[in-house]
């Protein structure tokens, strides 16, 4: 390097500290592992160039799903630790509106979900009253005999009235849901959770979290509802 040539000041701290410590690239293998050395073959790559940029393209590619794994067992973590909480809340319900009451505060604050609705199916005036909607089996019927008829979970866009329904007025402003009838020897209600975006739940999506709060839920609202 010429005298002419201005060396940038973190450059000559670099190349000083470097200097001054030899061995630090061979004990920091990962910071080696990111930079370009060329090889000096003229024109031409070396096979050593290529084989260290292949070696280089593969690290990155395993940090990567390394990265991915970990984020992956951590949202797992957290949705372990709030069905957790929601499951012993349940069980703890000591009755129909202490139920009900656990399943929108796990919906609503737990997992932040826009819209909810637990809809029980009977005699308005026989029910406790609690945050729950209610209504008979015929008008169920009417409205969203095709959900009540399934055996699992639904996802997808549904019609309008259906989503007023499930949702009340709110119910408008809903893009697509998620519902399960719930069932224990005969029909209780539906579960539902719903989002503005119309692509948010789709029918190819998996549904395993709510099919378990739904059994859940067909093991201890029967005794609720007596």
């Amino acid at each position: 390097m010429s005298k002419q040539q201005e060396v940038d000041p973190s450059e000559k701290i670099v190349r000083e500290f470097l200097r001054a410590n030899p061995s630090f690239l061979d004990q920091n293998t990962d910071i080696l592992e990111t930079l370009v050395l060329p090889h000096d073959s003229g024109k031409a790559v070396s096979l050593v160039e290529r084989q260290v940029g292949v070696l280089r393209d593969r690290n990155k590619e395993m940090r990567s799903r390394l990265d991915n794994m970990l984020q992956t067992a951590h949202d797992n973590d957290l949705l372990f630790e709030k069905t957790k909480r929601l499951v012993l809340n349940l069980l703890e319900a000591k009755n129909l509106a202490a139920l009900v009451e656990a399943v929108y505060d796990s919906l609503g604050k737990d997992f932040g979900i826009d819209f909810y609705s637990l809809t029980l199916l009977g005699d308005e005036d026989k029910l406790p009253r609690t945050m729950a909607r209610v209504a008979t089996m015929e008008k169920a019927n009417e409205r969203v005999g095709t959900l009540l008829g399934a055996n699992r979970a639904v996802c997808g866009i549904v019609r309008e009235e259906e989503m007023v329904f499930l949702f009340g007025e709110r119910g408008r402003q809903v893009g697509s849901v998620a519902a399960v009838p719930l069932r224990y020897d005969s029909l209780y209600g539906i579960l539902a959770v719903g989002n503005s975006d119309p692509n948010f739940y789709k029918s190819s999506m998996g549904t395993l979290f709510l099919s378990y709060i739904a059994e859940i839920l067909n093991r201890l609202l029967p005794s609720h509802l007596k």
